[in-house]
């Protein structure tokens, strides 16, 4: 059975071999759990964001935007410096379970998903207005 490798595990394994090091090593560098890349080649490990996927970056001598797939000198799109919520403890589990069946979609499948979740969840409320804004705009 041939399993998909993720471009990111093919990029790392690169860096692996050129750098001629174990990647129990490189993931010891970068402070992420010495099975990550197994994991991740598995399929059973996100892909990292924000500080690991900087950290891990610098570990194996190269940019974030190289272990994404884009060119090595261009700045990495900020969503994946930013760092998952739910790593940060601020999601409920409901919510984190969400996000993380969301991020499995393909870009079309999202795009449905929030049609249909802004259908149900109504019009945004309005914000409050303070007491200084009303004055100043009569």
């Amino acid at each position: 059975m041939d399993i998909d490798i993720p471009p990111m595990v093919e990029r790392i394994e690169s860096r692996l071999e050129r750098l001629d090091i174990p990647a129990e090593e490189a993931c010891r560098r970068a402070g992420l759990p010495p099975d990550f890349l197994f994991r991740l080649q598995a399929g059973k490990q996100p892909v990292p964001r924000g500080r690991r996927l900087v950290r891990l970056a610098e570990a194996l001598e190269t940019s974030v935007s190289y272990l994404v797939g884009l060119d090595p000198d261009t700045q990495p799109p900020p969503e994946l410096l930013e760092e998952d919520q739910g790593s940060l403890g601020l999601l409920a589990g409901d919510e984190e379970a969400l996000l993380r069946a969301y991020r499995r979609l393909d870009v079309s499948s999202r795009a449905a998903i929030l049609r249909v979740l802004h259908k149900m969840a109504g019009p945004e409320p309005e914000p409050e207005v303070t007491t200084a804004k009303r004055r100043r705009k009569g």
